[in-house]
């Protein structure tokens, strides 16, 4: 760990002297692009992340957003959630299993840290190639790392997504959200609050994993990381995450804490700087009292370890006894490593001092860099000739497309007595049974739209989330965003990321949903290349009740295509689609809708019609594999007209469309009447087969056919 010159040479005009070995790592952390944003803030003014239901917005350790539907209700009794993402993705190169599961466990603490109890997960995963022997050992113990955290500390993974891009072979990206619950009068914050409160570290002892954690993941992955970086991973232990989770509802239902911070990047450093900064503030820290598991541990080992499980709580001295009895309770360890000062940040080792800095110049002083951007350029159209029949089975059987069945049914995502939809339909629904409101929860992008146009790409994954939502009767609440990246040193790179940033940023302030939080992961770069520009983005919406309609068709209605433009007429466009990803080739990005928050106030509308059986949002593999996965054993008879050819017709992934199943065809024309088209294409006719026709051509799969197709990752994996 070294500090940059130039930084090095701010830090001694600060100080007016050299920095110490201590803190010349801490600041080398702190100011990494990993914890500072340093290359990425100049561009996150884009987002809007205000609004009536914003409690806690951007720079705390999660957002925290108002429940709707709660009138009548005192202040403090009013119900919140809150929201978070994290990255994890170096660590899941080095290591996927503990990569993948300190990172679960890392967002479930930045929930407790707000005093939420954490009700749902959703994973957002991007891998190599498929058929790559070392990209699907990378997915193996990835999902067996968030399987095996997330099972053992009762937290249901109920949503999420899974892409696999040749982009990916070197870096893989593991993007993992969480959603907590808490009543009004439990709302903690990560500011300290007054001189005089003891800081309380509660958890496990601290060790010498994760060292250098934060700058591991602010520069690109070496050829030999998986080796050389493997001490800058953390070991988590979901056990003693369990019991924290616990301890930290006790400690809140006795009001014990003043503010609190997981400790994450940069540990113990990062944690308490970061905490009295917020508060403007300071502290004395004796590193001594910090409760250690190995011996003879250094200054700068004991601030900057990343050992999981840990949180540090800011209490007033009249507390620090119950607290500590609290955490004897749980078996967890505890230690009063110092108190919030005026002044300085300062921490001592062996009667030295070995850091004494400004906090707030710790925390929020490095400087942001300025950085060169080039836009890629747009695809020639380029498409490839296929036959109908191949075209159909590449893309309903493309590892991208085809069922997760494989990776959600490893995880347990009915524990805790809330998931009303699980895993597999457009977005899961929680029950919030204590305000009798619907909570649907979507996360995922898509590297193939994202790598064709960034700016156009991000809109659309903006825009999918929102349809997922109200697919199930939901109308979008709030939004966090994992912004991933490559080097952004290189300019087209850089490019590729201000245009997903902008273009998710645009989309969501169409929408009207406040994007409330997030992070940046950048230098996901290695020796095969940059990663795709990623925006994964978490929703949440809401709606009255838990009941929502399926994705499955049930046989019995008609069925509708809505928002879909190239049905309606306009120019189809391939960019960005599987099928393209399949042959080869090259086309523009389809043109998204004028009004996205008309139709998704139309769809959630019609979602919620008592005459509506079905309904699954259209966009990634194109109406091709929407019918694939809805037909099931029911069956239908689906025939699609229009002036495109019979590629652009059932390939091409504009966002912004669904089909829909209803028993009353009129009442979903009129909710849509001058906001979208709505085009009857067949019947759900219990045959127990799609018959689909397409201008004079027509293929048919029964179930059995369609099933196994889409059931590649589970048969490859058995």
């Amino acid at each position: 760990m070294t500090l940059a010159p130039a930084d090095r040479e701010l830090v001694v005009d600060e100080l007016g002297r050299d920095p110490t070995p201590a803190e010349e790592a801490l600041f080398e952390n702190l100011w990494s692009e990993h914890c500072a944003y340093r290359s990425s803030r100049p561009l996150l003014s884009a987002f809007e992340s205000e609004g009536e239901q914003v409690v806690v917005g951007p720079g705390d350790d999660a957002a925290v957003v108002a429940l709707p539907e709660q009138g009548g209700v005192e202040e403090d009794d009013r119900w919140y959630v809150t929201l978070g993402i994290e990255s994890h993705n170096h660590p899941s190169y080095v290591d996927p299993y503990d990569g993948a599961a300190t990172g679960v466990g890392g967002i479930v603490r930045d929930t407790l840290s707000m005093g939420a109890y954490p009700i749902a997960l959703a994973d957002s995963l991007y891998f190599g190639p498929f058929d790559d022997e070392h990209s699907r050992y990378l997915f193996e113990g990835v999902v067996e790392g968030i399987a095996d955290y997330g099972n053992s500390i009762g937290v249901p993974t109920v949503a999420g997504s899974v892409a696999f891009h040749d982009d990916y072979e070197g870096n893989p990206l593991v993007n993992v959200a969480c959603v907590g619950l808490l009543r009004a009068d439990r709302l903690v914050t990560a500011d300290a609050k007054r001189a005089g409160n003891k800081l309380v570290l509660v958890g496990n002892a601290t060790g010498r994993d994760g060292l250098g954690g934060a700058s591991f993941a602010s520069e690109d992955l070496a050829e030999d990381a998986e080796t050389e970086d493997r001490p800058a991973v953390q070991v988590g232990d979901p056990y003693a995450e369990k019991l924290l989770v616990e301890c930290n509802e006790a400690l809140l239902d006795e009001s014990l804490v003043e503010a609190a911070r997981d400790l994450g990047a940069a540990g113990l450093g990062g944690a308490s700087s970061e905490l009295v900064a917020k508060g403007g503030l300071g502290a004395r820290i004796d590193l001594e009292a910090v409760h250690q598991r190995e011996p003879n541990m250094n200054a700068l080992e004991i601030l900057l370890a990343e050992s999981q499980e840990r949180m540090c709580y800011e209490v007033r001295p009249e507390n620090v006894d119950r607290v500590r009895e609290l955490a004897d309770r749980f078996d967890l360890g505890c230690s009063v490593i110092g108190e919030v000062v005026d002044g300085n940040y300062v921490c001592t080792f062996e009667g030295e001092t070995v850091v004494d800095v400004p906090a707030e110049y710790l925390a929020d002083g490095a400087p942001m860099n300025d950085l060169a951007s080039v836009e890629p350029d747009e695809p020639e159209r380029d498409l490839p000739e296929t036959d109908l029949a191949a075209a159909f089975e590449a893309v309903v059987g493309s590892p991208n497309t085809a069922s997760k069945r494989w990776v959600y049914r490893q995880y347990d995502h009915e524990v805790g007595a809330r998931t009303a939809l699980r895993p597999g339909d457009d977005a899961a629904v929680m029950s919030i049974q204590e305000t009798g409101t619907g909570l649907a929860f979507t996360s995922g992008a898509d590297p193939n739209w994202t790598s064709a146009a960034p700016y156009e790409g991000a809109r659309a994954v903006a825009l999918e989330n929102a349809t997922n939502l109200a697919a199930k009767g939901a109308r979008p609440l709030a939004a966090v965003d994992c912004l991933n990246g490559g080097n952004p040193e290189k300019p087209e790179v850089y490019g590729g990321f201000r245009g997903i940033v902008d273009g998710l940023a645009d989309m969501c302030a169409d929408l009207s949903v406040p994007v409330v939080g997030g992070n940046v992961s950048l230098y996901n770069d290695s020796v095969s290349g940059p990663i795709p520009p990623t925006p994964t983005l978490a929703m949440v919406g809401t709606k009255l009740g838990y009941d929502a309609p399926p994705m499955a068709l049930s046989g019995e209605g008609t069925l509708l295509v809505v928002g879909d433009g190239v049905l309606a007429g306009e120019a189809a466009g391939l960019g960005g689609s599987e099928y393209l990803a399949q042959f080869g080739g090259g086309d523009g990005f389809p043109t998204l809708p004028e009004d996205g928050p008309a139709f998704v106030e139309a769809l959630a509308s019609v979602a919620d019609d008592e005459s509506t059986l079905a309904v699954h949002d259209a966009s990634h593999g194109g109406l091709t594999v929407t019918l694939a996965e809805m037909v099931g054993e029911a069956g239908a008879t689906v025939a699609l007209k229009g002036g495109a050819s019979a590629a652009e017709l059932l390939f091409h992934e504009q966002p912004g469309r669904a089909v829909v199943e209803t028993t009353d065809p009129e009442t979903a024309r009129t909710a849509f009447e001058g906001v979208a088209p709505v085009h009857e294409v067949g019947k759900a006719d219990g045959s127990g087969a799609l018959d689909l026709t397409v201008g004079r051509e027509t293929l048919r799969y029964d179930a059995a056919e369609i099933e196994a197709l889409r059931a590649v990752i589970d048969r490859e994996l058995a």
